[in-house]
């Protein structure tokens, strides 16, 4: 009986003894990550009601007029770590946001702030940025400004509004074109990113500047989302943009704005060949290029002899500096799309591109799409395009 008592004691007073420590040893932590996360309720209700002074008073990190022009419907932070040092502290944040009228789903970034506490005990920001394998947004580059047309947003840092409105009229002709050749399933709005340079556009791709030099403009968003539009971006390379003539800058546009209506119907199972050639083929459409204007270097390969025994691969589409290579492997997935829209219709290639984006595996996605939307095979395809390419190019 006594030991069974004095059991119990030892076993309270260690019940006690965990209590207490869980009272004592964990608050500050979690009191700061509290306080932070309420921080930060404030600050993005203050971005949503665009109040300036509201933004203030939660401190500094981003100029209040460099985000102004952003019209954001959501604006939210989910605290995922607070690192303490006294009066000072480092979070790490989820920011997701979306822009009104464009974005059905949210961009999600990650953002590292800096903290530091008044002698009151309220904590207020010093510094928000990407965090570190986090992309830039466009606000972190500068001020932002905007202009609407009719089909499009545009947002830029360091442009004229001449350009960015050169850019929206680009826009609200690509948008239509897009739908006469795809159709109207999709949002028929596209969101337009200027940067004031090349790094410009690599901070926003969180990719090394070299990843894009030559590059015009690339479009981000996730694929195969078919429940929820994704929040697609067509990102510009000024740089590149500017050495292209007025139809180059036409046809990229609507290039770009063609990967964000098939977004929904691109997945694993859709090669690059497939869904970079069906974008040039909508962006050349009404372009009035013959094929060999518009294929130089497959032109000049045909002429050497140097016929491609196979469509490009994936890897083919990278981004490796051979200029040449890289324009061959666009052609070619180009003069594919084509060769299908002049030999089955324009109507079956569109119905090509949606059956293979029907599966999820790459495996056997092509096969079938062919067999069941053209009637061939692989290497029944392979040998008329090739015999194609010596019709249209030699």
């Amino acid at each position: 009986m006594a030991v069974r008592r004095s059991g119990s004691v030892l076993v309270a007073l260690l019940v006690l003894l965990v209590a207490l420590a869980g009272c004592g040893g964990r608050p500050a932590a979690d009191s700061a990550t509290a306080e932070v996360q309420r921080l930060l309720d404030r600050r993005a209700e203050a971005v949503v009601d665009r109040d300036a002074r509201a933004y203030e008073r939660t401190g500094a990190g981003t100029d209040f007029a460099d985000l102004r022009a952003v019209p954001v419907a959501a604006w939210s932070y989910r605290v995922t770590a607070v690192r303490r040092a006294g009066d000072t502290a480092t979070a790490d944040a989820e920011l997701r946001y979306r822009v009104a009228g464009y974005d059905q789903a949210p961009v999600a970034t990650g953002r590292t702030l800096r903290l530091s506490r008044d002698a009151d005990g309220r904590w207020s920001v010093v510094t928000d940025r990407p965090a570190k394998k986090s992309a830039q947004q466009l606000w972190d580059q500068g001020a932002v400004h905007l202009v609407r047309g009719r089909h499009s947003l545009v947002l830029g840092v360091g442009q004229s509004g001449q350009s960015l409105r050169d850019f929206a009229d680009l826009a609200d002709r690509a948008v239509p074109a897009v739908s006469d050749a795809w159709g109207t399933d999709w949002s028929r709005r596209v969101v337009l990113v200027v940067p004031k340079s090349l790094e410009g556009m690599a901070g926003l791709l969180g990719s090394p500047a070299s990843s894009y030099r030559g590059i015009a403009a690339v479009t981000t968003g996730e694929t195969g989302t078919r429940t929820r539009a994704p929040a697609d971006r067509i990102i510009v390379n000024p740089d590149a943009f500017a050495l292209l003539g007025g139809l180059g800058e036409q046809v990229v546009v609507t290039h770009e704005t063609t990967h964000v209506a098939t977004r929904a119907r691109t997945t694993a199972a859709t090669p690059l060949w497939l869904s970079e050639g069906y974008a040039d083929w909508v962006g050349y459409r009404a372009a009035g290029r013959t094929p060999v204007e518009a294929a130089p270097e497959l032109s000049r390969a045909v002429a050497e002899d140097r016929l491609p025994t196979a469509l490009p691969d994936d890897e083919d589409f990278g981004f490796t500096g051979d200029a040449s290579r890289l324009a061959r492997s666009y052609e070619s997935g180009w003069t594919a799309c084509r060769m299908i829209s002049d030999r089955w219709g324009e109507a079956r290639l569109g119905a090509f591109y949606r059956t293979v984006g029907e599966h999820r595996e790459r495996a056997g996605a092509v096969e079938e799409a062919m067999r069941k939307v053209l009637g061939t095979t692989p290497d029944a395809f392979t040998q008329e395009w090739r015999s194609y390419l010596r019709d249209q190019l030699g």
